[in-house]
């Protein structure tokens, strides 16, 4: 294939096939039409499902230990989803807590799953980060300790030493 002997090319090439959302970006006949034809026929058999989180919204108070729902749109999904199998993380600030999942391993088409607030420090910039094959997070709500009133909207976070 003459696409190898052009280094450029060949680049191309191999990521289109390892990512052929890649080919959305770079025009067919560039990156050779055997490629092209491959990564098409891949991206048509496969979608990437980015489902909005409905549940916590701006304002929700969460506190330490209680059980939740975690909630998203499952409306629109398209007829093949490249990963199904979802999992939902915490996010502070602007940090995904990745010793923090509160949920894995359960089908993203399920559009809920309930979660046990962790034990973590008061905040009230705390997200839940929805993942299949990519990333979703909530709008930013309140952890409160158990027993501890909520810190008024708009508060600076106060983290426990």
């Amino acid at each position: 294939m003459r696409i190898w002997n052009r280094p450029v090319l060949g680049v191309v090439a191999l990521a289109a096939a390892a990512m052929p959302s890649l080919l959305a970006t770079v025009p067919a006949q560039a990156a050779g039409p055997a490629v092209a034809a491959h990564s098409a026929e891949r991206a048509s058999r496969r979608d990437v499902y980015v489902p909005r989180v409905l549940s916590p919204r701006a304002g929700a108070v969460w506190r330490v230990g209680e059980r939740v729902e975690v909630t998203w749109d499952v409306s629109d999904p398209p007829a093949q989803i490249t990963n199904r199998t979802g999992s939902i993380a915490l996010r502070a600030g602007g940090v995904t807590l990745l010793d923090r999942v509160l949920a894995r391993d359960f089908d993203i088409l399920l559009g809920r799953m309930e979660v046990t607030v962790p034990d973590v420090p008061p905040g009230d910039d705390y997200r839940v980060v929805l993942s299949g094959d990519s990333g979703n997070w909530s709008e930013p709500f309140t952890i409160a300790s158990d027993g501890r009133a909520a810190p008024p909207p708009g508060a600076p976070a106060t983290r426990r030493r």
